[in-house]
């Protein structure tokens, strides 16, 4: 007696035929909606405190800070949408068509080689610059050192998680839910990353204003000698 697949969720149905009917928009407004998620997420997780509003504030604009919505969570949907979507829209598409059709081992290292070599590095670099823009750089130099200091790191994540993923997907995954299990993955790998840094940089201050605060006692402590 043979098992029949399992059906298919309603949303699901429904993602997958605006993924195939609006390929561009319906990536863009997944990217978006995933990015700022991850921002916003990242924030509470990693406990950054929430921005300083006035006590006259309207409830909307509390409810949002109490929930660390901020610009940067908008400017992160935007990237989503208007930068990271339509790049990985295009870089992917020229990679399924270099190997349509293409079965094998051969085509499978080749797709895994190309994803590495070409995508990533170019993924990796642009999404550097777009956060150093995003995080206040006003000069091309800012967003250079920025992309010179995080690349290889960034590019490191991507060796790991690309081979795994797409070995996952080439043999377990139907090529029309590549697209939700690419996104997927990329959600939580980029949410965990954003806690990982949040923290960092929460530990980096506190330690920098203890040290100011020593700084400051020892300077009242000579004075009153």
């Amino acid at each position: 007696m043979s098992v029949g697949k399992a059906p298919m969720h309603p949303l699901l149905a429904r993602y997958l035929t605006q993924l195939s009917t609006n390929p561009l928009r319906t990536k863009a407004l997944t990217s978006s909606t995933f990015c700022f998620l991850q921002e916003v997420i990242g924030s509470n997780v990693a406990g950054l405190p929430p921005p300083q509003i006035s006590k006259d504030a309207a409830p909307l604009t509390k409810a949002l800070a109490r929930a660390r919505i901020d610009s940067k969570a908008v400017k992160m949907a935007l990237y989503g949408f208007f930068v990271s979507a339509p790049m990985g829209h295009f870089l992917v598409g020229m990679l399924q068509k270099a190997f349509a059709g293409k079965t094998g081992l051969k085509a499978r290292l080749g797709q895994l080689l190309a994803s590495n070599l070409l995508i990533s590095p170019i993924n990796a670099a642009v999404f550097l610059a777009s956060m150093a823009i995003i995080n206040g750089a006003k000069t091309v130099d800012e967003v250079i050192r920025t992309v010179k200091g995080g690349f290889l790191s960034v590019l490191r994540v991507s060796w790991v998680v690309s081979p795994l993923s797409m070995t996952i997907a080439q043999q377990f995954i139907p090529v029309e839910m590549w697209v939700p299990f690419f996104n997927t993955i990329q959600f939580l790998v980029g949410t965990f990353m954003n806690i990982k840094i949040k923290k960092m940089r929460l530990a980096a201050a506190r330690k920098e204003a203890e040290e100011r605060e020593r700084e400051r006692a020892r300077t009242t402590t000579e004075e009153k000698r």
